[in-house]
């Protein structure tokens, strides 16, 4: 009897501690930042500093855990020609995952859509963070989505 009563608290310790690590990786860091990012800004050819676009319905996440875990989803006026006219673009964008509860950000159809050139890259900010930079993908309907992710300082 008593190995069984071992044995359970074993497995029920083991499964709260499955549902903890779980909870905090897709819900418990993130916290909405929409309200703290009136503004998005890209990266200028001209003189390299970034400059703020016109940006409407700005949703985005961020978590102090880690530099990677922002992403944020908005719309621009701004035409893809007069972007890439005036600001720099990324050549290497990979966007990453965001959590299912953040709908609005498909890291997947971003990427088919940045691979088939019916959305651009722009180096929004380099080295936000140390070895992160900010990424701006903006699609030709004004459609636009943001995130982190590490530069050639961290190279894979």
């Amino acid at each position: 009897m008593t190995g069984k009563l071992i044995g359970a608290f074993i497995v029920l310790s083991s499964l709260a501690a499955g549902i903890a690590v779980y909870y905090l990786q897709v819900y418990g860091y993130y916290d909405d930042v929409s309200a703290r990012i009136p503004q998005i800004h890209l990266t200028t050819v001209a003189n390299g500093i970034p400059e703020p676009i016109l940006a409407d319905n700005i949703r985005a996440i961020d978590a102090t855990s880690s530099p990677l875990r922002f992403r944020a989803c908005f719309d621009t006026p701004h035409s893809q020609a007069m972007l890439t006219e005036e600001f720099v673009v990324y050549e290497t964008p990979v966007p990453l995952v965001a959590p299912g509860w953040f709908d609005c950000f498909d890291a997947a159809a971003v990427g088919e859509a940045l691979e088939n050139e019916a959305a651009i890259a722009y180096l929004g900010q380099a080295d936000i963070h140390e070895g992160v930079d900010r990424v701006v993908a903006v699609f030709d309907d004004g459609r636009a989505f943001s995130w982190h992710q590490l530069n050639e300082k961290y190279p894979d």
